[in-house]
């Protein structure tokens, strides 16, 4: 493979204009398919094989037009101190709203109101319209939107406080501001790495070109493949991260080989062939942990993943080709003034890497036993992990989502905002019996007469819990009525999906922890010869995946440090949490895993002592991986300012998996364990390196080759 690499490398190199121009024209043409395709509605999710999507199928088989998965809203009128919603002037207020509400949209399904539907406090304090829509909320235009909120300012403005709750208001958070700071922060660390602006850009504009292309990919194939809004913002999230890495490694790679004396083609060509070598590894890595998505059998979470390894892919190529390309526009320019001017050389004196190598070197039990120990105890709290999806109760004050869930809590009780639908398929008896079976059991608030269908073969049960939506309380309630009642009566509404979305996310972690897991074993295993380097790397990562965990469990569950980060609620963890870290860290950690070890081996293959390959390792890599993690730390720490609790939730859990996993894991647990196991660690028992094929990760064949000027013939060991 390195020679393959490398005269791709060389090739891309001497016809950088061409390269260019074909990558500014895929650019360009998916620019142009994004501009001109239809604007794309978010993608319909379900969850096969749960009972709360076989409800939502059997609503709209008997109850046709009914939109039982729309989205909802309630809008909540509080009177002042004093004064009732009963009051004529007041309930005059509320039926001028209703009749706005009706008109003010053809997706509405329905508007209750309040005084024929019980929708009054009993002290007469809060009343609530509540308003059903015939699609789900990401697919209600911003007309609707809009009419929604028009309606509540023009209620708020005669004598009464009014907010508006349910998912009817949601919408995607804005994610260029955080990617702009994303971006700047890693420019400053980029000139930071490199000492030039030549240098520190290539990543960037690479990363942004790949970004571009396969972002306005998916935007063009939106409506032909059912993507949604929230496919792309991942497929951006991770096309940036592994995007900068990738071009971070080769570029760094191609400023040590001028650095060692080779002519600009040929420092190219030895970049894209040792270190191109350890991103196409890692990028199948990245490729395997994303594709590994569809093991949870949700169709929306596998077109993210399919469309973001696509991105991944594309991050790649960019890195083998458009990379070397403009290193040769670059010229000398990409190396710092003081380089150019001679007055730094390679190896003039010790690099931090090296003297925290020869330190972990000297001391490596001590140096296993902190970080094992330190991880260990952050991971503590992991045991206690309780999933859910979080619910309006979790959001900021200063929303209106939020005072509208305190306001329906205080005059009705936390269990209004998460009412449980019961679907009964059968007779009208059959749905009074299922009522009566109900009302036994503990946990509800209120219960609702049966609504049949026009045909009598089906009916709607409401049920009020006495606890808010996302409780163990609630949770228990739908599993008892569940256990109550036979085949044909069946529990759904937004409350019961996100308790099996839970609960199918949380069955789907093992199938999905052993088969991303198992497959890169496979794959470290083929790119390092050796059984004990996987296994060390499969094991850091999951430590530091616990890890950050429990420090997701600490501060928004248990609330530790809460205000530092903006927890205003605690809750459940995101039941996405789990597999999502998995999926994101796992990539990430394997291309610092690669890019680290591959340096080792490679030093190591080339005949140097186990230590030695450590030191020479970290000289040459851990600046460039420190430079990733700061980058990717950065990245994700700015979405931890944003008011959406979940996506808070995500940037501090992947900021603190990045910070555990590339500064814990990979400089100190792997250099212990390798100073430790010595020779063994590059062990692979003969018959299996008989099979294996050889794919010279290390660049063997370049060693060996007189192909290119300056190339150097070093004794090579046999592993």
């Amino acid at each position: 493979m390195a020679t393959f690499l490398y005269k791709l490398g060389r090739t891309a190199f001497r016809r950088r204009r061409l390269v260019a121009l074909l990558w500014v024209a895929l650019l360009a043409i998916a620019g142009i398919g994004a501009a001109t395709a239809p604007t794309a509605t978010s993608s319909s999710f379900s969850i096969p094989g749960t009972e709360a999507q076989r409800a939502f199928d059997l609503l709209e088989e008997r109850f046709p037009g009914a939109g039982a998965d729309g989205a909802t809203a309630r809008v909540v009128f509080k009177a002042p101190e004093g004064q009732k919603m009963t009051d004529p002037a007041h309930k005059a207020v509320v039926e001028e709203t209703v009749a706005a509400l009706k008109a003010g949209s053809d997706q509405i399904v329905q508007v209750t109101d309040p005084y024929t539907a019980h929708a009054v406090s009993q002290d007469g304090s809060t009343a609530y319209v509540s308003v059903s829509y015939k699609v789900n909320a990401m697919e209600l235009t911003d007309a609707t939107r809009e009419a929604l909120k028009d309606t509540g300012h023009d209620a708020q403005g005669k004598g009464l406080t009014v907010e508006i709750g349910g998912d009817a208001l949601q919408t995607m958070p804005e994610q260029g501001a955080s990617e702009a700071i994303g971006i700047v922060l890693a420019g400053i660390v980029l000139v930071i790495t490199f000492g030039s602006l030549v240098a520190a850009g290539l990543p960037l504009l690479t990363a942004v070109i790949g970004v571009g292309i396969g972002v306005s990919s998916i935007t063009a194939l939106a409506n032909v493949l059912d993507l949604g809004t929230t496919t792309s913002t991942l497929a951006s999230m991770i096309g940036l991260a592994v995007g900068i890495d990738y071009a971070l490694f080769i570029v760094s790679r191609y400023r040590a080989e001028l650095a060692d004396g080779r002519e600009k083609e040929d420092a190219a060509g030895r970049a894209v062939g040792t270190a191109g070598s350890a991103v196409v590894f890692a990028g199948l890595t990245v490729v395997i942990a994303l594709v590994g998505l569809a093991v949870v059998n949700i169709p929306m979470l596998t077109k993210m993943g399919f469309a973001a390894a696509a991105t991944v892919v594309i991050a790649v190529l960019i890195a083998l080709t458009l990379i070397p390309a403009l290193l040769g526009f670059a010229g000398d320019k990409v190396v710092s003034r003081k380089q150019r001017k001679g007055t730094v050389k390679a190896g003039d004196k010790p690099n931090g890497g090296t003297r925290w190598a020869r330190f972990v070197i000297r001391r490596p039990l001590m140096v296993l036993i902190v970080g094992v120990l330190g991880l260990g105890a952050i991971a503590v709290p992991a045991a206690s992990l309780e999933m859910g999806l979080p619910d309006d109760g979790v959001k900021p004050t200063s929303t209106s989502e939020r005072r509208a869930y305190d306001a329906l809590s205080d005059g009705f009780g936390p269990g209004f905002n998460g009412p449980l639908l019961v679907v009964v398929d059968g007779d009208k008896a059959t749905a009074d019996r299922t009522v009566s079976t109900i009302k036994g059991l503990d946990g509800w608030a209120a219960v609702t007469p049966a609504t049949p269908n026009k045909a009598g073969d089906a009916a709607m049960i409401t049920v009020i819990p006495k606890d808010r939506p996302s409780s163990t309380a609630t949770e228990g309630l739908v599993h008892d009525i569940r256990d109550a009642t036979g085949d044909d009566v069946l529990v759904t509404g937004a409350t019961a999906m996100n308790i099996d979305f839970s609960q199918k996310m949380n069955d789907a972690l093992v199938p999905y922890l052993a088969l991303v897991v198992g497959l890169a074993f496979v794959l470290l295993t083929l790119v390092f010869r050796s059984i004990l380097v996987p296994l060390k790397a499969a094991l850091g990562f999951l430590l530091s995946v616990v890890a950050a965990l429990g420090a997701v469990v600490a501060v928004f569950q248990w609330g530790w440090l809460g205000s530092l980060f903006g927890v205003e609620q605690t809750g459940p963890i995101m039941s996405m949490m789990p597999i999502f870290m998995v999926g994101v860290v796992f990539g990430l950690a394997m291309d610092y895993e690669v890019f680290l070890v591959t340096r080792m081996r490679e030093a190591y293959v080339h005949g140097e002592r186990p230590g030695e390959a450590i030191v020479t390792g970290f000289r040459h890599s851990a600046r460039v991986v420190t430079a990733a993690a700061v980058i990717m730390i950065a990245v994700f720490s700015g979405f931890i300012g944003m008011d959406d609790q979940m996506v808070k939730m995500i940037g501090f859990g992947l900021a603190a998996a990045v910070l555990f996993d590339a500064f814990v894991v990979r400089m100190a647990i792997v250099p212990a364990v390798l100073a430790l196991l010595g020779r063994k660690a590059w062990w692979l028992p003969k018959w299996l390196d008989r099979v294996l094929p050889n794919v010279d990760v290390e660049g063997e064949g370049l060693a060996q080759s007189a192909d290119g000027p300056g190339a150097a013939k070093p004794d090579l060991v046999k592993v």
